[in-house]
C-alpha cells in the first residue's frame, strides 16, 4: 500500500471513531417518568400519584418545586440526595409545613435547632410530615396522609437553604 492510500484509511477510521461516539440512544424502558407535572401541553391535568419523589442537589435545589397527591390517601414521598458532599456541609430534609405557619418564622427557629438536624421541637404542631437530614447519595421515605384538600408548603432547613429550596404539596 502506498503511503496515500494509508493516510486516506487512517483519517476515515478517525473520522468513524469521532462520528460513532454521539449520544447514546435511551430506550423507552430506561426513560425516567415524571408524574408530578401541573398540565400538559393541551391544558388538561395528567394523574395525581400518592407517590412522590423529589431530589435535592449540591447546588442547594430541589428537582421541582410542586407536587401533587390525592386528599385521604397515604401518601409515599422520598428525598433523594443526588449531590456527593456530606450532610454536615450539604445537608437536605424535606418538611412540609401544615397550612397557614409562617414559613420564614419556622425557618429562623429551624437554623437553632441543629441538635435534632434543623427541626425545631417548638414547632412540632406546625409540622404535618419530614424527613431525616440526608448527605450526599442518601435517600429517606416517610408515609404520611392529609385528609384536608389544599396548598402545604414545603422546604428544606438546612442553615440557609430555605432560600432556594422550596416548594408547595398540592392535596386535590
Amino acid at each position: 500500500m502506498n503511503k496515500k492510500v494509508k493516510i486516506s484509511i487512517v483519517m476515515l477510521m478517525g473520522f468513524l471513531a469521532i462520528t460513532s461516539c454521539g449520544k447514546k440512544e435511551v430506550s423507552a424502558t430506561e426513560q425516567p417518568t415524571e408524574v408530578n407535572e401541573t398540565t400538559s401541553d393541551e391544558g388538561v391535568k395528567p394523574a395525581v400519584s400518592n407517590v412522590l419523589v423529589i431530589e435535592g442537589n449540591d447546588q442547594m435545589q430541589f428537582s421541582t418545586n410542586e407536587l401533587r397527591a390525592q386528599a385521604g390517601k397515604p401518601i409515599t414521598l422520598t428525598l433523594k440526595h443526588v449531590g456527593k458532599i456530606p450532610k454536615e456541609a450539604m445537608g437536605h430534609n424535606l418538611v412540609i409545613l401544615q397550612e397557614g405557619t409562617d414559613e420564614a418564622a419556622f425557618a429562623s427557629k429551624a437554623i437553632a435547632a441543629s441538635d435534632t438536624d434543623y427541626i425545631p421541637a417548638s414547632e412540632k404542631s406546625s409540622i404535618i410530615a419530614h424527613t431525616k437530614l440526608l448527605g450526599g447519595g442518601e435517600e429517606d421515605t416517610i408515609e404520611f396522609t392529609i385528609d384536608k384538600k389544599g396548598t402545604y408548603n414545603f422546604l428544606c432547613t438546612f442553615p440557609g437553604h430555605v432560600s432556594m429550596m422550596k416548594g408547595v404539596l398540592i392535596v386535590e
